[in-house]
This record gives C-alpha cells, sequence and structure tokens, in this order.
C-alpha cells in the first residue's frame, strides 16, 4: 500500500510539472508581446498624430497604455479610470509624448517600444517592433516638407552607431536578410535638410521571439523524464513482487493444509508400517517403555 500511495503522488506531481510547464510558457509569451504603433515606425514629426494599441493583445481586452516620459511614469489618458483602450496622441509634442510606451492589465505587463518625436526636419522611418533573423528591412529617410515645397527625390545617407554605412539616392535602403551583427543604433541625414534622431533596431531569432526560454524548458522535462522512470522501475518492482508472493503461497505437494487437525498418514512400499502412536496420554496410563513399537505384518501377493 505504501509502494502504492508513493506512485500516486509521483504521478500527481508529474502531472503538476505538467501543467506548470504549459503555464510558464504561457507567461513566458506575454512578456514577448509588443503594443502596436500606427503609423508602423519609431520617429514621429511634432504635431504629427500617433496611435499606441494594446487590444486583442493575447486575446484580452482592457489593457492600458503606460508611458515613461523624462523618467516619470503616468498612463497615456489624463486619468486612471479613462486610460483602458488606446492611446490615441493629436499634435505630438517632443518633450510631452517621447518615450517609453507599454501594455498593462492586472500583473501582466508587455514590452515597451521607444518613440521619438521631433522637431527638426528629418526623421528614420524603421520598424518599431524587433525583426526577425532572416527578415529582409527597409529604411527610409523622410525629410518634412511644406505644401509649398516640391516632392523632388534628394539623396540620403544611412548611419549605424553613428558610422556611415550606405549612402542612397532615392531617400531609403534595404537590409537583406538581417542578422544579430545588423543590430544597433540608425540614423540618416538629407543633404541642406539636417539629420534625424537615432532609433534602436532590434533583431531576434524567431526560436526566441516565438518559444519560451528553452532553460525552464529543459528542466521541466528532465523533471518530468526522471518521475516517469521511478514509476515504470516501481511497477517492475511490484509486479516481480506479486508474483513472488503466489509462488510462494502454492502448497508443495504431499504437503499438510495449515490447521490440520489429523496426521497425514504416510503409505511405505516396504511390508513394514509403521502406525503413529496416538499423540494425547492419558495421566493414567502406564508409560510404556519408548523402545516397544508396534508393527504389523502384510503379506502382499507377489
Amino acid at each position: 500500500m505504501e509502494v502504492t500511495a508513493l506512485c500516486f503522488r509521483l504521478l500527481t506531481i508529474m502531472l503538476f510539472l505538467l501543467v506548470a510547464n504549459d503555464h510558464y510558457g504561457f507567461s513566458l509569451n506575454v512578456v514577448a508581446d509588443f503594443p502596436r504603433v500606427v503609423p508602423e515606425r519609431q520617429q514621429f514629426f511634432e504635431y504629427e498624430s500617433i496611435v499606441v494599441s494594446c487590444e486583442g493583445l493575447m486575446g484580452l481586452t482592457g489593457w492600458r497604455v503606460l508611458k515613461k516620459i523624462s523618467r516619470i511614469t503616468q498612463t497615456c489618458a489624463i486619468s486612471w479610470s479613462a486610460s483602458i483602450g488606446p492611446c490615441n496622441i493629436t499634435n505630438a509634442i517632443p518633450k510631452v509624448d517621447s518615450g517609453e510606451f507599454w501594455c498593462e492589465i492586472g500583473a501582466k505587463r508587455s514590452n515597451t517600444v521607444n518613440i521619438t518625436v521631433t522637431a527638426g526636419s528629418v526623421i528614420l522611418e524603421g520598424p518599431s517592433l524587433p525583426v526577425m533573423v532572416g527578415d529582409n528591412v527597409s529604411l527610409g529617410c523622410r525629410e518634412q516638407k511644406s505644401d509649398f515645397q516640391a516632392a523632388d527625390t534628394k539623396a540620403a545617407q544611412f548611419f549605424k552607431d553613428g558610422i556611415l554605412m550606405y549612402t542612397s539616392p532615392i531617400e531609403n535602403m534595404t537590409i537583406p536578410s538581417v542578422s544579430r551583427s545588423n543590430e544597433g543604433l540608425y540614423s540618416c541625414s538629407i543633404s541642406g535638410a539636417g539629420q534625424s534622431a537615432q532609433s534602436w533596431l532590434i533583431v531576434t531569432a524567431a526560436s526566441e521571439e516565438d518559444q519560451p526560454d528553452q532553460v525552464p524548458q529543459l528542466f521541466l522535462k528532465v523533471c518530468v523524464g526522471v518521475c516517469a522512470f521511478l514509476i515504470v522501475l516501481l511497477l517492475v518492482g511490484l509486479l516481480r513482487r506479486h508474483r513472488r508472493q503466489t509462488v510462494n503461497t502454492v502448497p508443495e505437494e504431499g504437503s499438510a493444509e495449515e490447521g490440520d487437525a489429523n496426521p497425514v498418514e504416510t503409505t511405505y512400499s516396504s511390508p513394514f508400517i509403521y502406525m503413529p502412536r496416538k499423540n494425547r496420554v492419558s495421566e493414567e496410563a502406564p508409560i510404556q517403555d519408548p523402545q516397544t513399537s508396534t508393527y504389523v505384518f502384510l503379506n502382499h501377493p507377489r
């Protein structure tokens, strides 16, 4: 019974580890989510409109968009009660709307996106979310023009970590099949217009984005495997023990059954048959010589 109870406990632990495995993977996927930015870029001109949305993230509603501006954390909306839903920014201002934005619901929190609002005349157009290894990434260098300016195209220079990497005659460039080495701070400049601010391009592997961390996953798999192995060993031991008990309980041929009051008489092939004396001896009966024995002679036909 103790071994059976131990097997039941190990099975319970194994099921718990499997549930914890699924729950832990779910928690890691929560961290990997990002809010959506419309238009989908990191840099904006002053007085542009920006929408930061978390609705539908992880299939949930009721997210709040929070922001950290000049080391001060606050909701995107004016009050906490009105902060549920997307963050709509109209007439963006550099000192008010440049910073980190993320989503929160209960104890869950997404990753942050960086938004830069500039009063200058040049911005870098690039993805606001991490890009996958192997993707083709397009970067654009955009000049703010008034309605009276001609929409002519000028050459643009693109910089990575402050170092010139490419000069394009059409104000945009494409990085084919990005890798980890392409991660860094990017900016651009247009001759006669100015230079943009810097924005960080994040490059991540698909396995890191879509799957949970492999270290706790491996640990949980090892624990489940060890528990399953121990259960198999215990079941094999119980089976062998049951077989031994079954063999030991089978009575031997010719042996007396337990609890039988009458002794079993044994027949000999010899013509001399020994008749055992009665076990009970009367107290008044005289004690006979132990050497005296009674034999019965039987003549068997040949």
